[in-house]
Order: C-alpha cells, then sequence, then structure tokens
C-alpha cells in the first residue's frame, strides 16, 4: 500500500467529538414520540426532521438518549446544533436510507434543533427544543463550531505553497545524490541520500496530490523497491555506483516531474489535519515497525523528519483550531519534546543511532511519545473533517 493511500480510520470517538459510532440497521419507521424521559426516538425526514425529541418544544437536560431514523430513499447526515450561534454537539454521518442508529449526548440548558442534511438537497431544519438545566453532576457534551471546505481552502492554499517552496531543495538533493553516484562518491551519496529523504519525509500532508509519482519516490520497500528505497537498498546492500548511479537518475527525473507539475495539483483542503494525525500514525506503523527502513536504519531521521511534517500540516490550522480545541497548545507542545526526544539520538557527527539499536528504555520513551502524538492529533483530524454549512 503507498503512502498517500496509507489515510488511516479514526475509529474511536474523541473527547471533544459529537459523533457517536454509527451502527446501521434496517428498521420501520419509529413512532415520533418519547418512550421514557430522555429517551428519544427521532426522525430524520425531510417533512419531519427532528419530530419525536422535545414534546412541546421543552426537553429535560442532562442524559439524552437518541434512535435517530432516516425514513427517506437516501443518505442523510444530521446535525444536533444550538439554534443559534450553530455549535454541534451530534454529528450522524452517512445514515442510510431507513437506517437507524442510536447516539447518546448529555446537553445543558438551551435551545437546540435538528437539522436534516440530504445529499442533494437543501438543509431542513426542525423545531427549537429548549433543553432545561443538566444535573451538577453531569459531564455535558462539548459542542463545536463545524468547519467547512470553504474554512479550509486558505489553509489548502498556505499549505501548498510551503510544500512549493520545499521542491527546488529536494531536487537540489537529489541532484547531489545523483551526481556523487556518478562520480563513484558513495559515501557522500548516502549523505545526500539522507538529506533528500529526510526533506521529502517532510511533505506528507501533499501525498495524495502528488499522484502516482509519489509512489514511485517513495513507495514502501514492502510494495516492491522503488525511487528513494531503491537506491537505500543499493547504497547500504553494496551496489556497484553505476547501478546506484542509474537508479539516482531515475529518482532525480521523478523529482523533476513532481516539481513541474505540482503547481497544477490541487490539495484537497479536507485532508491536511486528517494527514497531520495520519503522518504520525505512518510512522508508528510502518517507521517504528522496520517496515519502511531498506537497510540504512536511519528510521530515526524519518520519525525526525515526520513529526516536523506533521507540525508544518498543523501550523496553517492554528486559527481554526484555536477556538475549537482546547489541547491545541499540548499538541504543539508535544510534536516539539517528541522532536527533541528524537534529535537525542543522532550523534554530534550527523548520524543516527539505528531503531533496533535502542535500549528498552528509550524505545518505550519513543513509543509512548509518538502514542501521545497521535492521540493528539485524531481530534484535529475529527474537528476538521469538513461539514456543510446548515
Amino acid at each position: 500500500m503507498s503512502k498517500r493511500s496509507r489515510l488511516t480510520a479514526i475509529l474511536a470517538v474523541v473527547g471533544v467529538l459529537v459523533a457517536a459510532a454509527v451502527a446501521f440497521a434496517i428498521v420501520a419507521r419509529p413512532a415520533a414520540v418519547a418512550s421514557a424521559s430522555g429517551t428519544y426516538a427521532v426522525s430524520a425526514g425531510l417533512d419531519d426532521c427532528g419530530a419525536g425529541w422535545g414534546a412541546g418544544g421543552r426537553a429535560p437536560g442532562g442524559d439524552e438518549d437518541l434512535t435517530v431514523t432516516n425514513p427517506t430513499v437516501a443518505g442523510m447526515e444530521v446535525y444536533l446544533q444550538e439554534a443559534v450561534g450553530g455549535k454541534v454537539y451530534l454529528d450522524l454521518e452517512n445514515l442510510g436510507a431507513g437506517a437507524h442508529t442510536k447516539a447518546h449526548v448529555v446537553l445543558g440548558s438551551g435551545r437546540y434543533r435538528f437539522v436534516c442534511l440530504p445529499a442533494d438537497a437543501d438543509p431542513v431544519r426542525g423545531p427549537t427544543v429548549t433543553v432545561g438545566a443538566a444535573p451538577r453532576s453531569a459531564q455535558l457534551t462539548p459542542g463545536l463550531v463545524p468547519v467547512t471546505r470553504g474554512d479550509l481552502i486558505p489553509v489548502a492554499l498556505t499549505y501548498g505553497k510551503w510544500v512549493g517552496t520545499r521542491l527546488p531543495v529536494l531536487q537540489q538533493q537529489v541532484a547531489a545524490l545523483s551526481a556523487d553516484a556518478e562520480e563513484g562518491d558513495l559515501a557522500a551519496a548516502k549523505r545526500d541520500w539522507l538529506a533528500a529523504h529526510t526533506t521529502y519525509e517532510t511533505l506528507g500532508a501533499a501525498y495524495d496530490a502528488f499522484g502516482d509519482v509519489g509512489d514511485r519516490i517513495d513507495g514502501l520497500p514492502r510494495d516492491g523497491l522503488t525511487g528513494f528505497h531503491l537506491v537505500e537498498s543499493q547504497l547500504w546492500g553494496g551496489a556497484p555506483a553505476a547501478t546506484v548511479a542509474t537508479s539516482s537518475a531515475a529518482l532525480l527525473a521523478d523529482v523533476g516531474t513532481l516539481a513541474s507539475t505540482f503547481g497544477d495539483a490541487e490539495i484537497d483542503p479536507g485532508a491536511i489535519a486528517l494527514r497531520a494525525h495520519e503522518i504520525v500514525e505512518v510512522a508508528l506503523q510502518d517507521v517504528l515497525t522496520g517496515a519502511a527502513d531498506a537497510g540504512s536504519g536511519t528510521e530515526l531521521a524519518t520519525i525526525d523528519a515526520n513529526l516536523a511534517g506533521a507540525e508544518q500540516a498543523l501550523a496553517p490550522l492554528h486559527d481554526i483550531l484555536a477556538s475549537r480545541y482546547d489541547a491545541l497548545d499540548r499538541t504543539t507542545q508535544a510534536l516539539q519534546q517528541s522532536q527533541a526526544l528524537v534529535e537525542s539520538f543522532r550523534a554530534a557527527d550527523g548520524t543516527w543511532t539505528p531503531l533496533a539499536s535502542l535500549d528498552r528504555d528509550r524505545r518505550e520513551r519513543l513509543d509512548a511519545a509518538l502514542d501521545q502524538d497521535a492521540e493528539l492529533l485524531a481530534p484535529v483530524a475529527a474537528i476538521c473533517d469538513p461539514r456543510r454549512d446548515s
């Protein structure tokens, strides 16, 4: 599987998310009445969106157990949000025709409503329901102001411009690698390979936009040696200089293609936050397991570059996240601390400790740091999952 196809599913609901895990079942349309205090069968229809919740326009505060059914013949997305202000407390995506799902929220006093968003039609807003005060001990579900695709377009443009400034650097580094191999200086070629590869590894949030040429440049070794990893296997596997030179020239041509075509590529605005999380997930799943190594033993250099890449993907999202994610500063600090930990494994001469040489204590600290980074970045991906205007 190529790196650009390694988008991981975020399977757990994180604290700042409102959405519950969705289980689908084909059922008959439920009666639009409450079956018990705080327990409701709710319709997500076009003519009766929100029917069944809040008899007489009122509902008690605290725990709300909801069974939401889509009685229409098409898919539906359903929000439970503030009537004024727009914060979303529940987001049920891809609720299929005739399907239902159970959800649980804890609401404080305020005015709320369901909004039903059919795929190919305007949103339908349900009646406003006044919710009473929740018990003092209740842990209220946090509401989020939805992030729209329009909000994320400037993020994609900013990030794309940064990537555009790094591609000429990458070209120069790969050109140096190719020239060293051509001259038979394989020691210098190893140094230049590492410099170029780590530059490429900082660009992870743009991999989708790189397309097939990106797969040729840095496909994982298990998928067949190409690009960087082919050259890596040859440099550290004792291949003749002429062989390394041929592979390095092919890599340089692919990087040149990438640099010349990237200006016309489009970075998906909705993918950058997901990629920030994905970069660290791939470091955990592929780099720390050795799956991304083709003989150089430079996994820690790759992780260092991955962490820098996650920070670069996170940076243009700051203004969007500042009011939506209370752990944003902690996330940034955690990434920086993890990078400092990784860089402590690099010697003064620039050489890196092989991953396999880390003792148990250092390896456990590294694993824990990256696990924490991935955990903190998961809500970023979820918060910035683009939602429709309601």
